[in-house]
């Protein structure tokens, strides 16, 4: 722990800017000095000391802060992280890093050209459920199978959030950047086509908007997967959460607790048990060797993986992490998503 704190500016006060937030407030060494959000925020009791701005300019000039932490809209990501990182902070952004592929290379250039930690908010790399998924993937050894999903029968409150990031960004790309990461850090296989569909099965939506969507990605080395996301009070719950790897030597799955409601936002991020299913057949041509259950009860919740992931953010500053390929991950699960949304647009596979 240094002897100064870090002097950090939040900017987006929505779900995940309080809950990142309220991981700054708790850290023995970040000192938040601002809060930046459009509107006047409703803000839990732990950060109503904090003075709040409405403008991010003026507030990057007011305050000059050691980190700026954004979590706003996709579609001013990238101006926000250039401009912070040319004003000698570093940068924590959550997913997806851009709403395009040519301003997310722009993000990490400005990283590098100013020499600045650059950190994308892929919680699920902070998870230890999901890097045990991971690893016992890659145990497995490829060709892959990916079947996963995220659903979420959303309304009221959640609904207004869903609505509200899909005035930029649809549910393929603004999720599926979690789980295509996952795709790659278990392939690490050069993805080379993604095929997508999608339909708008919600009123109000902006033009050319889409709430339910699903997408293939094929790899170099065989491997394929599928990811499917849905917002909105008509999608169904039933196996609204499927988070399987198969491969030749068995399959790894998380299992989910009965009963789990995917308008949970702990259920996005928390498992229950990873099942994992041995391949090999014996003599009889049964199953040499039963399946292994791993408890994985008593994970972080949301607000625990936040608090993880700001320390992450942290040390990555203090200890001098390399990040190149953090920040080069961010960018290719991205351009896949983005492909994906291009295929739901244009009807056409789209060659990586």
């Amino acid at each position: 722990m240094t002897a100064t704190k870090l002097r950090v500016l939040v900017v987006g006060l929505g779900q995940m800017g309080r809950s990142h937030a309220l991981a700054y407030h708790g850290h023995p060494g970040f000192e938040i000095v601002g809060l930046v959000n459009r509107s006047t925020p409703n803000l839990p009791e732990a950060l109503s000391p904090y003075p709040v701005r409405s403008d991010f300019a003026a507030a990057l000039a007011e305050f000059k802060p050691d980190v700026v932490s954004i979590a706003t809209h996709t579609n001013t990501h990238s101006d926000y992280a250039v401009a912070a990182m040319e004003a000698g902070a570093h940068v924590f952004v959550e997913k997806p890093l851009a709403a395009t592929v040519e301003d997310a290379r722009r993000v990490v250039t400005a990283a590098e050209a100013n020499n600045r930690k650059l950190v994308i908010g892929y919680i699920l790399r902070h998870h230890p459920s999901w890097m045990k998924l991971i690893e016992e993937s890659r145990n497995l050894g490829g060709p892959y199978v990916f079947r996963m999903n995220l659903n979420q029968q959303s309304s009221g409150a959640a609904w207004d959030i869903h609505r509200s990031i899909m005035q930029t960004t649809s549910p393929i790309v603004d999720c599926g950047v979690h789980y295509v990461d996952v795709m790659c850090q278990i392939t690490d296989a050069r993805p080379v086509e993604v095929r997508g569909m999608g339909v708008t099965l919600a009123k109000g939506l902006p033009a050319g908007m889409y709430n339910y969507g699903h997408f293939q990605v094929l790899f170099d080395d065989g491997s394929v997967g599928w990811y499917e996301a849905g917002w909105g009070p008509m999608m169904s719950e039933t196996a609204f959460f499927v988070k399987d790897v198969i491969s030749p030597n068995g399959a790894v799955s998380i299992v989910m607790e009965q009963g789990a409601a995917s308008a949970d936002i702990n259920a996005h991020t928390q498992t229950s048990r990873i099942l994992i299913h041995h391949g090999a057949l014996g003599a009889d041509n049964k199953p040499a060797q039963p399946d292994t259950w791993l408890d994985m009860h008593g994970e972080p919740d949301h607000q625990g993986l936040c608090d993880r992931e700001q320390d992450f953010v942290y040390r990555a500053i203090t200890e001098d992490f390399d990040l190149r390929r953090h920040m080069n991950d961010a960018v290719m699960s991205l351009h896949i998503c983005l492909a994906a949304d291009e295929s739901v647009r244009t009807g056409n596979a789209v060659k990586l």
